[in-house]
This record gives structure tokens, sequence and C-alpha cells, in this order.
């Protein structure tokens, strides 16, 4: 008795303790067709739904693009939702066949991955389907084939023939009265090449300009050889990229003979500033035939350092 008694009170906490107990309800996946039977050509639509519980993971089937002689012509996308703790996941295919007979459609295999345990397969059903051909009646005579038929057209199809036609007309137009209006239109001739003074040039017009003056012939000794030298010198920095305007007399015939070219007018050159410089400073009176030799010497120092100039050959062009 007391046996019996003590199997009861067991079951009772069995039987208590059922609803805590986790459920693990298989996954639920069935598979469903809109036709059995279809022609040659003609779709019908498969219909694939499958229910998982909380925290089973579900792998879906891999789903061939043919398959005993049937194509799957559109695989839909995998809807899911979820309600009251199930998740539920939905696809449609878009199946046809273009043999007439008799297709099975194969069953699809799906595995569902537990939090706990062992992953373990489902498979859906399979079905038969039959494809058949276009009836086509014997008893009535082949028909001949049709002739061409002509299709009548109105001016709208031929609208941008007409746009081009026009623009190209139009185009035509504008460039013959633009050249009949400047026909008689003379093109302005470009500007001349205004020419620009090497060093060279500059001091031999400088030095003209200064001979014309005749600075010295009027007593004006100083004043002669202040310009004549501000030649010399201004040549020598624009020639020789030296600034002589800031060199002592020494200073500059230091320059010159470190320099190819004007150490061989070396004497020219120290016979101009020294004589300048007793005129300017020393206040000494040099002789007429010295104001001349000054303005010679000045005048062929210019002319022996300028640079040659190059020329191009006619018979190279």
């Amino acid at each position: 008795m007391n046996r019996i008694k003590s199997t009861y009170h067991f079951l009772l906490v069995v039987v208590a303790m059922m609803p805590c107990l986790p459920s693990f309800a298989q996954p639920e996946i069935k598979a469903q067709i809109d036709a059995r039977q279809i022609v040659v050509g003609d779709q019908l639509r498969m219909f694939i739904e499958a229910k998982t519980g909380k925290g089973e993971r579900l792998v879906w089937a891999t789903i061939p693009d043919t398959f005993n002689s049937l194509e799957v012509v559109e695989k839909g996308k995998i809807d899911t939702t979820k309600q009251n703790g199930t998740t539920i996941y939905k696809q449609r295919l878009l199946i046809t066949g273009w043999d007439s007979g008799m297709f099975v459609i194969p069953a699809f295999t799906f595995t569902s991955v537990p939090q706990t345990g062992q992953p373990y397969n489902i498979v859906t059903d399979s079905f038969t389907l039959i494809v058949q051909t276009v009836p086509v009646d014997t008893t009535k005579p082949f028909k001949p084939i049709a002739d061409i038929m002509e299709v009548k057209t109105t001016w709208r199809d031929y609208i941008w023939y007409i746009v081009g036609g026009l623009l190209a007309l139009g185009l035509i137009a504008f460039v013959v009265y633009y050249f009949m209006r400047n026909k008689g239109v003379k093109v302005p001739p470009p500007p001349p090449i205004q020419h620009i003074e090497t060093p060279g040039e500059k001091a031999l017009r400088l030095l003209f300009e200064l001979e014309q003056r005749q600075l010295w012939q009027r007593d004006q000794v100083k004043q002669y050889y202040t310009e004549l030298t501000d030649i010399l010198r201004v040549y020598i920095e624009e020639r020789f990229n030296t600034p002589a305007m800031e060199l002592t007399t020494d200073e500059l015939l230091l320059v010159a003979k470190r320099h190819r070219d004007m150490l061989r007018h070396y004497e020219d050159l120290a016979m101009i500033l020294q004589t300048a410089d007793m005129a300017k400073f020393a206040k000494a009176q040099p002789l007429p035939q010295e104001h001349t030799d000054a303005f010679d010497n000045t005048k062929k120092f210019i002319e022996g350092t300028k640079p040659p100039v190059v020329t191009e050959n006619p018979a190279k062009q």
C-alpha cells in the first residue's frame, strides 16, 4: 500500500512539472502545387511553407534550376514572419515543362538545427505532373501561309524625319547667310610684333642721344661723364648680370678681370672709368681728345661685348 502511495505522489510531481519543461516541437514543412496537369510551356505555382519554434534554426533546401525535364522559371524570395514565438517561412516557385509526358517534382530536403541535440532532416512531399501538348484538330485542312499584310502609315510615323530635315535646312540657310553677310568683311592684319631692344642696342641709342646733346662742348664735363658711365654701367648690368651701378671703379675693374669678354677690353674700360672719376671727383679738366676717346672707347666696349646675333638659315626651313 505504501508503494502504491509513493508511485501516486511521484506521478503527481511529474504532471505538475510538465508545463515547466521546454517543448521541442518538430518544425512543420509542407509543399503544395496549384495544378497537376499543364500544357507545354505553361506554368504552375508551387508553394513551400515552414514553421519552426523558438530557438530552432532552419537551413533552407537547395532548389536546382532544372530537375526531371522540368524548369524552375522563377524563385521567389523567402518571406519570414513571426507569430506567438513561431517563425513562419514562405517561398513561391514557378515551374514549367517543355516536353510532353509525366514528370515528378522531387521532394526537397530541409535541415533543422535545434539549440541542443543533433541536426536532422525534414523532407517535403513529391508531386507527379503531366505535361500535355497543344491539342490539334486533324479533321481540319492545313491553312495556307498568310501573305504579308501592308501596314497603313500616317505622317506621325515620319515626324522625326520631318523634324530632322527642317533642322538641316535651317542650319544650311544659316551657314549660307553668314558667309554671304561676311563675304566683304576684311580681316584686320595682326598687330606688328614690337622689337625689344637688346642691352647693346639700348646702350648705343643712348650714346647717340648723348653725343647729340654736346654736353662737354658746353662746359658740362661732369654731367657728360656721369651720363656716359651710367650708360656703360647699365649695359654691364643687363649684359653680364653684374650689379655694376653699386660697384666702385676698382671693384668693377676686378670683376672685368674675371670675365672673359670684358677682359679683352679691360684697358679701354679702365681708361673710361678712371677719366670719369678724375672729372667727377678730382675736378680735373680732361682734354677734348680725352672726352672723344672716352666716348669712342665706350662705344667700342659695347660693340665688342655684344652677344652675336643668331639668324635662321632660309635653306634649313
